[in-house]
Protein backbone atom coordinates (compact mmCIF):
# COMPACT_ATOMS: atom_id res chain seq x y z
CA UNK A 1 0.00 0.00 0.00
CA UNK A 2 0.90 3.37 -0.59
CA UNK A 3 1.86 6.04 1.78
CA UNK A 4 1.15 9.57 2.18
CA UNK A 5 3.59 12.36 2.42
CA UNK A 6 2.98 12.08 6.62
CA UNK A 7 3.42 8.49 6.70
CA UNK A 8 -0.51 7.88 6.93
CA UNK A 9 -2.02 5.21 4.92
CA UNK A 10 -5.80 6.48 4.38
CA UNK A 11 -6.37 3.22 2.36
CA UNK A 12 -9.32 2.73 0.04
CA UNK A 13 -12.22 4.84 -0.64
CA UNK A 14 -15.55 3.31 0.88
CA UNK A 15 -17.19 4.64 -2.42
CA UNK A 16 -15.16 3.50 -5.16
CA UNK A 17 -12.64 1.67 -4.18
CA UNK A 18 -9.54 3.78 -5.38
CA UNK A 19 -6.58 4.49 -3.42
CA UNK A 20 -6.76 7.74 -1.29
CA UNK A 21 -4.15 10.54 -1.34
CA UNK A 22 -3.44 12.73 1.47
CA UNK A 23 -4.09 16.59 0.21
CA UNK A 24 -4.39 19.79 2.25
CA UNK A 25 -8.07 20.63 2.22
CA UNK A 26 -10.72 23.20 2.79
CA UNK A 27 -13.22 21.73 4.89
CA UNK A 28 -16.86 23.11 5.13
CA UNK A 29 -19.32 23.19 8.24
CA UNK A 30 -22.32 24.71 8.35
CA UNK A 31 -23.57 25.86 11.83
CA UNK A 32 -27.06 26.78 13.24
CA UNK A 33 -27.41 28.03 9.57
CA UNK A 34 -23.53 29.74 9.10
CA UNK A 35 -20.80 28.94 7.17
CA UNK A 36 -17.58 28.04 8.78
CA UNK A 37 -14.20 27.06 6.83
CA UNK A 38 -10.94 25.62 8.29
CA UNK A 39 -8.70 26.00 5.79
CA UNK A 40 -5.30 23.69 5.18
CA UNK A 41 -6.99 20.03 6.72
CA UNK A 42 -4.82 17.03 5.94
CA UNK A 43 -7.27 14.66 4.01
CA UNK A 44 -7.38 11.71 2.39
CA UNK A 45 -8.70 12.61 -0.95
CA UNK A 46 -10.10 9.92 -3.28
CA UNK A 47 -8.45 10.88 -6.80
CA UNK A 48 -11.23 9.21 -8.86
CA UNK A 49 -14.68 10.13 -6.50
CA UNK A 50 -13.28 12.97 -4.69
CA UNK A 51 -14.52 11.37 -1.37
CA UNK A 52 -12.72 12.92 1.59
CA UNK A 53 -11.78 11.58 4.75
CA UNK A 54 -9.97 13.02 7.77
CA UNK A 55 -8.00 10.48 10.76
CA UNK A 56 -9.62 10.59 13.99
CA UNK A 57 -6.99 13.10 16.01
CA UNK A 58 -7.54 15.37 12.81
CA UNK A 59 -11.62 15.36 13.71
CA UNK A 60 -10.82 16.13 17.36
CA UNK A 61 -8.89 18.89 16.42
CA UNK A 62 -11.50 19.86 13.83
CA UNK A 63 -14.07 20.26 16.51
CA UNK A 64 -11.83 22.13 19.29
CA UNK A 65 -11.28 24.86 16.52
CA UNK A 66 -15.18 24.80 15.82
CA UNK A 67 -16.07 25.50 19.80
CA UNK A 68 -12.94 28.24 20.09
CA UNK A 69 -15.46 31.07 20.68
CA UNK A 70 -11.91 33.23 20.29
CA UNK A 71 -10.18 31.43 17.40
CA UNK A 72 -14.15 32.29 15.71
CA UNK A 73 -14.17 35.75 16.77
CA UNK A 74 -10.27 36.75 15.01
CA UNK A 75 -10.84 34.47 12.04
CA UNK A 76 -10.94 36.09 8.82
CA UNK A 77 -13.93 36.92 7.13
CA UNK A 78 -15.44 36.39 3.77
CA UNK A 79 -18.10 37.11 1.74
CA UNK A 80 -20.46 34.22 -0.12
CA UNK A 81 -23.02 35.11 -3.05
CA UNK A 82 -26.06 32.70 -2.82
CA UNK A 83 -27.80 32.35 -5.98
CA UNK A 84 -31.47 31.00 -5.22
CA UNK A 85 -31.82 27.82 -7.79
CA UNK A 86 -34.10 28.81 -11.11
CA UNK A 87 -35.53 26.40 -13.62
CA UNK A 88 -33.49 27.35 -16.84
CA UNK A 89 -35.60 28.66 -19.84
CA UNK A 90 -34.70 26.66 -23.18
Amino acid sequence: MKKSQSGYDYGKCHVCGEHMKEQRVKQEFWIRGKLLIIDDVPAGVCPRCGERVVKADIGRSLAALIEDPKRLQRARRISVPVIPFTKAVA
